[in-house]
């Protein structure tokens, strides 16, 4: 069978989470023949892959968010919509009701002489947005209103405009863009649409926004809004949805996918033969790892500002930061800096570094995002027999506390953006060896029962020959 994976801003770019999961399915399912639908943020990552692509990844069709600033106006054609489009465009800018997502679909597809900037300059355009600002914006200067529509628009426009290779099945590895062209492949083509979604992408974009200071105060509602709309897409459009954890079946639910749609697949790991022994020193050091990308939605600062506490009461410990830093090199910058201004000692940035070959030395891993989806980061150390402090995001408490199980605690779970409730955590750790090796233990038993890299292999094989199986009986069906 021939499927399309769809994904924006991670695979073949970025290396870790939703990255490796793609990889592993590819590299694990080799009876199926995948082509990969990249969404990146900028032209300049074109060709610039982190991975040698598996032989069964025989192609990669790649778009860019940025490729708005490259499309020339038409000057010979005029936008004209019809009534229905008129009302679709409707639907997407006024924040009111549901999307008309075919409709969007057809306006954008069948205008084809047209450029996207040409919709956006036209009148009927500018009429929806006077619309807008008067039916809900009335304080706020038309011209900031029209030029942070027409910025929402843009990419969002050109990637429904895009080419789609055609498939017997669409997959997207999250909602936002990927799962709006997951949608769009499904009306297209009539063809089964999956959507994983690993973290929930509307909460992520709207705890980004809250936060940004690119977003004017009175914009931030708009912004949230049509991130929440992206996500509609994918939730209506989608065949089946499959959730990692039950929290995220719940939020999704939540925000208006059908429950009877959801299936929950969590991810896995691979596994030791048996059970890891604990780090070996002579020394007093403890040594604390992170398995992560140096980028805001990991809150590295956080992690920094916890281990300067450490410190203070655990001298010999070190922490190490074992992952890429490119991705974001103000934010990567930002973090250095912050540890020269603590003038804390012993923590290293070691950048992308063969996990396998640091976690036996780890005592104990720790997380600090602001939003996961079910980390493979805590998985790994989990497998490897270390105990975890994380934040409490996504499954972290799932997979640290268990759920209706006998295992037993396998690390500690505190509130986001708490460096003193995380120091304290670690402290307790360093304290006490026992313990470290009892939460360990703990930890690789629950892995090893529920989380295991041949039971997701397992559960996706029999998802896909689900739907190949049915596009089988239909073709002997109609002959």
């Amino acid at each position: 069978m021939r499927i399309c994976l769809i994904a924006e801003g991670s695979y073949p770019y970025v290396t870790g989470g939703v990255s490796s999961w793609i990889h592993s399915l590819t590299q694990n399912l080799p009876e199926h023949e995948f082509i990969m639908f990249a969404i990146g943020a900028e032209e300049k990552q074109r060709g610039k892959f982190k991975y040698k692509l598996p032989s069964n990844l025989t192609e990669v069709h790649e778009i860019f968010l940025d490729g708005y600033l490259h499309e020339q106006r038409s000057k010979r054609h005029r936008f004209r919509p019809n009534a229905r489009e008129q009302e679709s465009l409707r639907s997407l800018i006024s924040g009111d009701g549901p999307v008309d997502w075919p409709g969007i679909f057809d306006l954008l597809r069948l205008n084809k002489q047209l450029s996207a900037a040409d919709i956006m300059m036209s009148e009927h355009f500018f009429d929806l947005v006077v619309e807008l600002c008067e039916q809900r914006y009335t304080r706020v200067p038309f011209t900031e209103m029209f030029w942070t529509v027409r910025s929402m628009m843009l990419p969002l426009f050109l990637t429904i405009r895009s080419a789609i290779p055609e498939a017997d099945l669409y997959h997207s590895v999250s909602t936002g863009y990927a799962g709006v062209i997951g949608a769009l492949a499904k009306h297209l083509y009539n063809k089964p649409f999956l959507l994983t979604e690993h973290g929930i992408y509307s909460r992520e974009r709207e705890e980004e926004i809250i936060k940004a200071d690119w977003v004017l105060g009175y914009f931030k509602d708009l912004w949230i809004e049509y991130f929440y709309h992206l996500s509609e897409a994918a939730y209506t459009m989608s065949d089946q949805v499959i959730s990692l954890f039950e929290r995220n079946r719940a939020i999704q639910v939540e925000i208006g996918c059908d429950a009877n749609k959801i299936r929950i697949i969590p991810n896995g790991v691979k596994m030791a033969d048996e059970t890891p022994s604990p780090a070996e020193r002579e020394d007093a050091q403890v040594r604390i790892g992170a398995i992560v990308r140096l980028v805001p939605i990991k809150d590295i600062k956080t992690m920094i500002n916890s281990f300067a506490l450490v410190k203070r009461q655990i001298p010999a410990a070190e922490l190490y930061i074992m992952g890429p830093s490119e991705e974001d090199e103000t934010y990567s910058e930002e973090c250095r800096q912050l540890v020269r201004n603590l003038g804390v000692r012993d923590i290293h940035f070691t950048g992308q570094v063969n996990v396998q070959e640091y976690l036996p030395r780890m005592d104990i891993i720790l997380l600090s995002s602001i939003s996961e989806g079910m980390p493979f980061a805590v998985l790994e150390a989990m497998a490897a027999g270390k105990p975890c402090v994380t934040t409490d995001v996504g499954s972290c408490r799932e997979l640290l506390y268990g759920v209706s199980d006998h295992f037993g605690q396998a690390g500690v779970v505190v509130p986001v953006m708490h460096y003193d409730q995380m120091a304290a955590a670690v402290i307790s750790l360093c304290k006490s060896r026992a313990l470290r090796e009892e939460m360990g233990r703990n930890g690789y038993k629950r892995v090893r029962a529920r989380y295991t890299h041949e039971q997701f292999i397992r559960d996706y094989r029999g998802l896909y020959q689900q739907y190949e199986e049915a596009a089988a009986w239909r073709e002997s069906a109609s002959n």
